[in-house]
């Protein structure tokens, strides 16, 4: 067993500054694009888009296959993988408790871990500087989908960590390609006319 010392809650930290972009200056780009909605508030404004939001991630917590962003930006879906056998997973309140490096074990969810995959590789149409592009979810998204999870860990796609997530979304494209192909033939089809 590996000794555990416990952090110094008082030390110096470092905060990496945010970029907000749900600002005044989005509002009113927003309203110099149209005008017609001179009417709506800053408040209602940002009501809308955390409105949009909250409906999107609690699409991906309540499908399996996640969802597809607005104008085809990418996809966002919770996926079950194995635990790394390289990176421990500590659970820190219960180390400073015993004195010794504990981990988390997972016992609600079999041993898996929970994981918001974020992929843009398989899009409808292919986006400039499209490797730029980041997700990170806000602490209500994760909470619930972790409260979501423990429950209900099964119903979640299992990812291996060997595979590409692009792998997944082509198997997934050929299944519904072949459900959605019909193999009844025109009335008017002849083989041997050509």
């Amino acid at each position: 067993m590996k000794k555990f010392n416990k952090p110094n809650l008082k030390a110096p930290r470092f905060r990496e500054k945010q970029h907000v972009v749900l600002d005044k200056k989005l509002y009113k780009e927003f309203l110099k694009k149209f005008p017609e909605h001179v009417n709506v508030t800053l408040l209602e404004f940002k009501e809308l888009i955390n409105t949009f939001n909250r409906l999107l991630w609690e699409g991906v917590v309540d499908n399996r296959n996640g969802v597809e962003l607005p104008e085809g930006l990418g996809y966002v879906f919770i996926g079950s993988c194995v635990p790394s056998k390289t990176k421990k997973n500590i659970d820190y309140k219960k180390s400073a408790e015993y004195g010794v490096t504990t981990g988390h074990k997972n016992w609600d969810s079999d041993n898996f871990l929970m994981k918001i995959f974020f992929t843009n590789s398989k899009v409808r149409y292919n986006l400039p500087n499209k490797e730029l592009w980041a997700f990170y979810p806000v602490r209500d998204f994760r909470r619930k989908a972790s409260k979501i999870y423990k429950a209900e860990w099964a119903k979640y796609i299992a990812v291996d960590n060997t595979r590409r997530i692009s792998a997944l979304f082509d198997k997934q494209k050929k299944r519904e390609y072949f459900k959605n192909k019909s193999s009844e033939v025109s009335d008017n089809y002849n083989e041997f006319k050509m």
